[in-house]
């Protein structure tokens, strides 16, 4: 150590100790880190407390495999239906294109065609990339559609190295560098998947994989990306956890180590542990640029970190939306659930039909006096979805009257309150319905029909 040389960080403007050169460890049995994943136990997240610094990129975004990963656990989409999700994720992103870039498969006709039609788009954002299987005629597939970049699988654990492809690291290593090297030569640039990285050792594949991955770029003047992939959703964002669980650690590994630079460098996650969003978000705060996504989680297993929830994020740790168009998350969710038929759960945060409908009384009561006490934000502005209360045997009169103000859009002096007629024989009717043994949420239509019946004995209108 005390021989390695002293040079002057630009980042940090301090002196430091030049970073240590990491070879590969070309070991003779696989390291499966079974002191952290015993298979018949619960997997264990253990410190070593070595903290890394916050490394927030200037730019950060936001990039889409609803069409890649998200595909590969639904009926797959059709061409129309990926070109409309397209173009919604094109308004979603807003002018500056947070939502950067957006994958295809380029196995059959259906999706080539797909791709052309978002190609035909001329948008910017998102750009369209691909993944294709690692040979030489798809490598040439990309060239000839006018794709600049695609995805290459290069799994790095020695789960996937020693036990699914059966070779040793250094041959896998050998073999990964070969299917770069052939789709360099052919003028496209690799995103190379490393595919369950929190099980993989860090500084002696990783690392040395990906400084050889630098030189090939450095060599023909073609960006070759990274993905870090959580594929199993091991990863942790606890400070001081030890590597290969720590997003932080991996990141820090990647860009400091490895030398990849912050905006070719992706991070995605799995959610088998719920940690999807807040790995990456952990992720962006340690120097990621991108961190890679799939509309409303659907993806493998758990599924991957949800697009909408990013957007989110992306709001609470720079300040601002960036132009963003948020009220198209609920255009998107409908058009999921009408055109689609994919039911999303009631209770999913931003867009299930619950997620800002309250059912206790003292909540309505709460909300009818002022709505940010039990409302996150403005949820009628960022997602065109007015804050609302279920009807049930709990909620009272003040849930009542903040239902019909909500539903019928009273503003103002056109609001109703919980002393108002309307409300209180609207509640006698609500009382005798549970009375006679009713169990469930009274509907909207209900409540409409029976409003409706009111006012017209009452002679009022909304």
């Amino acid at each position: 150590m005390q021989n390695r040389p002293v040079i002057m960080n630009d980042h940090t403007n301090l002196l430091q100790l030049e970073e240590h050169i990491y070879h590969l460890d070309d070991v003779e049995v696989p390291n499966v880190y079974r002191n952290l994943f015993p298979y018949d136990q619960v997997p264990k997240v253990a410190f070593n407390d070595r903290i890394v610094p916050h490394n927030m990129p200037k730019e950060i975004w936001i990039t889409d495999t609803t069409f890649r990963d998200g595909q590969q656990s639904r009926a797959p989409y059709t061409a129309e239906q990926i070109v409309t999700i397209f173009d919604y994720l094109h308004r979603l992103g807003g002018p500056k294109g947070i939502i950067r870039k957006s994958e295809f498969f380029l196995y059959s006709k259906k999706d080539r065609d797909a791709v052309y039609k978002c190609m035909e788009r001329g948008y910017e954002f998102p750009e369209v990339t691909s993944w294709i299987r690692a040979n030489k005629d798809d490598f040439q597939l990309v060239k000839d559609i006018g794709i600049k970049e695609t995805g290459i699988l290069v799994s790095c654990s020695d789960y996937h190295i020693f036990y699914k492809m059966k070779m040793t690291r250094q041959q896998a290593m050998f073999h990964y560098l070969h299917i770069v090297r052939e789709c360099l030569e052919i003028g496209v640039a690799p995103r190379c998947h490393l595919e369950d990285i929190t099980r993989a050792d860090i500084f002696g594949f990783v690392i040395p994989f990906c400084l050889e991955l630098m030189r090939l770029q450095e060599r023909y003047k073609i960006p070759v990306y990274i993905r870090a992939c959580d594929t199993m959703g091991y990863g942790v964002n606890f400070s001081g956890a030890v590597n290969p669980r720590s997003v932080q650690g991996i990141i820090y590994g990647l860009t400091t180590h490895a030398g990849v630079p912050g905006e070719q460098l992706e991070w995605h996650g799995h959610n088998d542990f719920y940690k999807a969003v807040t790995n990456s978000t952990t992720a962006w705060l340690y120097g990621c640029c991108g961190v890679n996504c799939s509309l409303f989680g659907i993806g493998e297993r758990t599924g991957n970190t949800p697009l909408e929830a990013m957007v989110f994020e992306y709001a609470q740790i720079k300040g601002t939306l960036d132009g963003m168009d948020t009220t198209v998350i609920t255009e998107l969710a409908d058009y999921y659930e009408k055109e689609l038929g994919e039911h999303i759960p009631d209770r999913t945060p931003f867009v299930g039909k619950n997620f800002n409908v309250t059912r206790a009384g003292i909540h309505a009561d709460g909300l009818l006096k002022n709505e940010e006490i039990y409302n996150i934000f403005d949820t009628e502005k960022f997602l065109n979805r007015p804050v609302r209360v279920a009807v049930s045997n709990t909620s009272g009169l003040a849930g009542i009257a903040h239902w019909i103000n909500s539903y019928y859009r009273l503003k103002d002096d056109k609001k109703v309150n919980k002393n108002s007629k309307l409300v209180t024989e609207v509640k006698s009717w609500v009382d005798k319905e549970y009375e006679d043994g009713r169990v469930t949420v009274i509907s909207d239509d209900e409540l409409e029909n029976e409003i409706k019946k009111v006012c017209e004995e009452l002679k009022i209108t909304l």
